[in-house]
């Protein structure tokens, strides 16, 4: 504790401000002491270096407010998320009662699944049609309810139609790379891997740079350490997981999602855009779906 005879430079409620002025002291070779008392952070320093120390913290702190400061750009949100997460809902639970009841004669567990050998083979619609099956209602409501928040949450930043579109295509992606690395002999079906899709989406529209100058490292990725914290959560548990399919659909769509994120705003602003991106989604699907069933 130095003694009350040394004067104080300067103090603060808060360490860290405190610590700013301290490294502008030791910057400059001035002697200083840090202390905590009667509710404030002082930096005491010897008498004889009273009037430079003064005269340097206080420079830095004009320089300091001189500077711009970060202002964040406004995120801009886009409609139709609530008929993009109506139009998930509708075609998962309409895939799953046409496969219980094998309507039309169609297996469509068999024809629609994500066989790797098969997609390998050239049967691409695989990894499209096999997003809208599930094994079970466990299954399927899992992936409804992850899906609908995830889905509203990339409507929102990205449009109903080029959202959907994204998720979907990432989705059909990240199916794809998991057939190329697991090889022969990997089944895999449910909306999983779209479902972490939009979650990379989401990881990358939020690491898109939104002030004037950069912030700090912990600040600039927080969103990416979010995600994979979130990945970590609710992509690693449960017997039937298949993590890789998670993985590469998280991974698809952080890169889509980088994609659609630097597209004009004047572009997913657009009413034309969007519906074009919605009608290419459902046409998307009823296209893979007659290949399965024909094939």
């Amino acid at each position: 504790m130095p003694p009350d005879s040394l004067p104080i430079v300067f103090r603060s409620p808060h360490r860290r401000t405190c610590k700013e002025a301290c490294l502008v002291l030791e910057a400059i070779g001035i002697a200083f002491e840090l202390v905590h008392q009667d509710g404030w952070w002082c930096v005491f320093v010897n008498e004889s270096d009273y009037e430079a120390a003064i005269t340097e913290i206080n420079e830095y702190r004009q320089d300091t407010a001189s500077e711009p400061t970060p202002v964040a750009e406004p995120i801009p949100l886009f409609g139709g998320a609530i008929l993009g997460v109506v139009f998930y809902l509708a075609v998962l639970l309409a895939v799953f009662v046409l496969d219980q009841v094998s309507a039309y004669g169609v297996l469509w567990n068999e024809v629609g699944a994500m066989r790797s050998e098969r997609v390998m083979a050239g049967q691409w619609w695989r990894t499209v049609t096999a997003l809208t099956l599930h094994a079970d209602t466990s299954h399927l409501f899992s992936n409804l309810a992850f899906g609908s928040v995830f889905g509203l949450l990339v409507g929102r930043v990205l449009g109903g139609g080029v959202g959907w579109l994204t998720i979907v295509v990432a989705g059909g992606l990240g199916n794809f790379a998991n057939a190329v690395i697991r090889g022969g002999g990997h089944v895999s079906i449910g909306a999983s891997t779209a479902v972490f899709a939009m979650l990379g989406i989401l990881v990358a529209h939020a690491l898109r740079p939104r002030t004037v100058r950069p912030s700090s490292p912990l600040r600039r990725w927080s969103p990416l350490i979010a995600g994979v914290l979130m990945f970590a959560f609710i992509g690693l548990e449960g017997e039937r997981t298949d993590v890789l399919a998670h993985t590469t659909g998280f991974v698809a769509g952080s890169l889509l999602g980088g994609l659609g994120s630097g597209l004009p705003q004047r572009w997913l602003a657009s009413g034309l855009v969007q519906l074009g991106a919605a009608v290419a989604t459902g046409v998307l699907l009823m296209v893979v779906w007659a290949i399965a069933a024909l094939s």
